[in-house]
């Protein structure tokens, strides 16, 4: 598990933006779970739910594919992850975790949270977020969950 974080005060919605707004992702039962589970955590502590953002979501598909064709868990190109989904949505401040070999989605949670720089993304100043979890050809599951703040 690594988490990674970005901040721009240049976020400037460009024609991308429109596209991306329209992106379609197809949420597995796993990764709604994650979602509400993250979500339920925020509320207990008196923070705001996160609402998902597709193409966010497409974005840490993309990272999960990568990192299952390199066999290893990392945020390879999180700062061109970053600039894009700044570029694309007008993001202001991009965080990344990710996590490998977690059978449930509340394992992954519980693990994430358990590490304080994972946690400080799960508690931190967002808005939005995009969730996957991919699993490569021995079952194996990767996680990448990007949170932004627009």
């Amino acid at each position: 598990m690594v988490s990674c974080s970005s901040d721009s005060s240049e976020a400037a919605p460009n024609a991308a933006n429109e596209a991306a707004l329209n992106a379609v992702y197809d949420y597995s039962s796993s990764e709604l779970e994650l979602a509400d589970l993250i979500n339920e955590h925020r509320v207990s502590l008196g923070l705001n739910p996160l609402q998902t953002i597709n193409y966010i979501s497409v974005k840490s598909e993309e990272h999960d594919e990568y990192m299952i064709g390199k066999n290893t868990l990392n945020h390879d190109l999180f700062e061109q992850r970053s600039q894009d989904i700044i570029q694309a949505l007008g993001a202001v401040k991009v965080n990344e975790n990710v996590a490998y070999n977690y059978v449930a989605p509340s394992s992954a949670l519980h693990a994430w949270l358990n590490s304080p720089g994972h946690k400080a993304n799960i508690e931190g100043d967002f808005t939005h977020f995009g969730i996957a979890i991919r699993e490569n050809a021995d079952g194996k599951k990767y996680y990448t969950n990007i949170f932004i703040k627009k």
